[in-house]
C-alpha cells in the first residue's frame, strides 16, 4: 500500500474498553512519538488498532482458585483480571497469572501472549510448549493440559466461547 492509500489516525483506548474499536484523531496515553495506526482506506474492514494499558506488568489481580483436583504438585496460586468480556459472554479479554507448580486443565479456544515468566504446557496427545516473555500460544477448546509452571507465569489472553 503506498502512503497516498493509507489513512494515519491515532487510537485511543482505556484498559476498560478493547472490543470493536474506532479511530479518532486523539494523542493515545502512554503512546511516544510517531506512534499512530495506519489503516487502508476500505471501509468495510474494521480499523487496526495499538491498545496501551499502563501499569500491565504489575496489574493487581484478583484470586481465581484452583480445584483440589487440578494440583498435581506444588502449591500453585492462581489469580486474573478480566478486561473486557462481549455483551453475550461469548468473547473474553484479561490478564491470568499462576505462581510456579504443576496444574491441569481442560483448554477453552484461547489466544494468549506471556508477559512475564516461564511454563511447559504438554497437551495431551499433542506438543509440548514451552512459553517465556513474548511468545503467543494458541490452545484449542477441549485441549487437555498439563502446566509446568517454572517462574510466575503472567499472560494476556483472549478467550472464545
Amino acid at each position: 500500500m503506498s502512503a497516498t492509500d493509507a489513512t494515519q489516525t491515532t487510537v485511543a483506548k482505556s484498559a476498560t474498553d478493547l472490543g470493536p474499536q474506532t479511530p479518532d484523531d486523539g494523542a493515545r496515553p502512554g503512546a511516544g512519538e510517531g506512534s499512530t495506526v495506519t489503516s487502508g482506506s476500505s471501509a468495510a474492514a474494521p480499523a487496526s488498532f495499538v491498545v496501551n494499558i499502563p501499569g500491565f506488568a504489575d496489574a493487581e489481580l484478583e484470586p481465581e482458585p484452583l480445584a483440589p483436583e487440578q494440583i498435581v504438585r506444588g502449591e500453585p496460586v492462581v489469580t486474573g483480571k478480566v478486561l473486557w468480556e462481549s455483551p453475550d459472554g461469548r468473547q473474553i479479554r484479561g490478564i491470568w497469572q499462576i505462581t510456579p507448580g504443576v496444574v491441569t486443565d481442560t483448554e477453552a479456544n484461547e489466544l494468549f501472549v506471556v508477559v512475564s515468566g516461564r511454563a511447559t504446557i504438554e497437551v495431551e496427545g499433542g506438543p509440548v510448549l514451552n512459553v517465556g516473555p513474548g511468545d503467543a500460544c494458541v490452545l484449542r477448546e477441549g485441549d487437555r493440559t498439563q502446566w509446568t509452571v517454572h517462574e510466575t507465569l503472567r499472560k494476556a489472553y483472549h478467550i472464545s466461547l
